[in-house]
């Protein structure tokens, strides 16, 4: 989006915006002129208000009310003109402490605490989109010894799914027979899917597991259950009555839509789909739609901001916050960004049994 707009306008843009942000009352030019310093009288804002209007950056809603930012007016300060600021010292130790107290080797466990920490932090709802592993293949299956009576089963797809499971057994096996049943179990289950584990290969498995039996039977139990979900992904959220710190949403009808909205996991998934999609090149990426940029119909009147989790170079999925267009864009960048990076760092830890 290019417009040819001078510093002048930039600089009553930017309050406008900031102003409504914070209260969600329409700006007058007498506002500005009051609480910003920028050197100029009301009435030569209120022209360049005018000017703005006609850019269809800002809104008036009512003959006689201020001004609001419109769709392209969010759309330019998210663009051009946001300055993200440092978390607090406060804010990143949380994010940091809260994700790796995590139990270490459950992936969904942490990815579901993301999402409520960051509801937490932005006071939004939050949302997070898993892969799927419907027809992915095998890329590797791992045992670790955890003490003399379980051992940890991990199971990575292709995708980058990993499922983990703690598998009892009736007798000690030290960490060099646990590599080589590892060892094995991938020398057979590598790059096969659900449909490829027929009889065959189930014998073979057996033929080379004897002797550790509970092995056998948790294995098959565990690739079944990691390769044969129901779902494409599975969609959580998180804070959907924060919706309600904001006044607008006193409208029962909207909250109601709204509230609709966030139950719906199928509009979830393609609202958050279209921004996996948009990053798949670029895990560092935070997509930004504002209002009638999204997709939904129901989302006409939100911002949603996400970014794609990933294992190294793989999305694994999406996580972000949907709300008002009003939201407070360059805290929720903020956040995102240093929840992704943790997370991320978490998931390869998980992945490459670094702790």
């Amino acid at each position: 989006m290019d417009f040819n707009i001078d510093e002048r306008k930039i600089k009553i843009l930017q309050a406008i915006i900031h102003d409504y942000i914070i209260t969600g009352e329409p700006v007058g030019s007498r506002t500005i002129a009051k609480k910003y310093d920028l050197g100029i009288s009301s009435a030569t804002i209120r022209n360049e208000m005018s000017d703005l209007e006609e850019l269809g950056l800002i809104e008036q809603l009512h003959t006689s009310s201020g001004r609001k930012p419109s769709d392209k007016g969010y759309r330019l300060y998210v663009d051009k003109l946001i300055k993200v600021p440092k978390l607090t010292k406060e804010e990143e130790l949380m994010i940091k402490t809260q994700l790796i107290n995590e139990a270490l080797y459950e992936v969904d466990k942490i990815v579901k605490k993301a999402v409520l920490l960051l509801s937490e932090l932005t006071k939004l709802t939050c949302v997070v989109k898993t892969p799927s592993v419907r027809n992915s293949s095998i890329k590797m299956i791992q045992l670790l010894g955890i003490d003399n009576n379980n051992i940890l089963s991990i199971i990575v797809t292709q995708n980058g799914m990993i499922n983990n499971n703690l598998i009892r057994i009736n007798k000690v096996i030290n960490n060099d027979a646990l590599q080589k049943i590892s060892n094995f179990l991938n020398s057979k289950l590598t790059n096969l899917t659900i449909q490829d584990i027929n009889l065959k290969v189930i014998n073979e498995l057996k033929s080379g597991l004897t002797g550790y039996e509970d092995i056998f039977d948790a294995i098959i139990t565990v690739l079944y259950d990691a390769l044969n979900r129901a779902d494409n992904s599975e969609v959580y959220y998180e804070g959907a009555s924060n919706i309600f710190n904001y006044p607008e949403y006193n409208d029962v009808e909207k909250a109601r839509q709204f509230l609709s909205l966030v139950d719906n996991k199928d509009l979830l998934s393609k609202l958050f789909n279209a921004g996996m999609k948009q990053n798949s090149n670029n895990s560092n990426v935070i997509n930004i739609s504002i209002g009638k940029e999204n997709i939904v119909e129901d989302a006409k009147e939100c911002s949603v901001i996400s970014a794609t989790y990933s294992l190294g170079n793989e999305p694994l999925g999406t996580i972000g916050v949907i709300g008002p267009t009003r939201m407070q864009y360059s805290k929720v960048i903020s956040l995102l960004t240093q929840l992704v990076g943790i997370l991320n760092n978490n998931i390869k830890k998980i992945y490459f049994n670094d702790k």
